[in-house]
């Protein structure tokens, strides 16, 4: 039986007080920045890959669709009420989710809070 783990993808979602990032300043930014910097460094380091990810914009940006029905209702943002929304993500392969878990405290500063979840493989095929 081969020791070797299963290589898999997960998704690094960063949760987050919106308000206070967005009224943060540039020396803040820098600071967050900064920490990103050092998040992708230890994960490539660490034989980590990042498969995509991004900033995402303001709550109050999106439209939320909804089954109402036979039709649909569009609504503006955000879905849930509150403070924290889902700010950005990471998609990341690797085959020692216990080492991921570890390079993302580098993330979890500040009230923000990470969740890690396997994605599901829909390819068929082995990793």
């Amino acid at each position: 039986m081969s020791t070797e783990q299963q290589t898999v993808e997960y998704a690094v979602l960063i949760v987050g007080d919106e308000a206070a990032y967005q009224s943060a300043t540039p020396e803040k930014h820098a600071e967050v920045m900064g920490r990103h910097m050092e998040f992708a460094r230890l994960l490539a380091e660490r034989g980590h890959t990042v498969t995509g990810g991004a900033e995402l914009t303001a709550s109050t940006t999106s439209r939320i669709l909804r089954p109402v029905g036979d039709g649909h209702t569009v609504t503006d943002g955000p879905f849930a009420e509150g403070a924290e929304q889902l700010g950005g993500f990471y998609t990341v392969r690797t085959s020692d989710l216990d080492d991921l878990v570890e390079v993302c405290k580098v993330l979890a500063v500040d009230g923000d809070t990470l969740e890690i979840r396997a994605c599901v493989d829909h390819s068929g095929g082995e990793s």
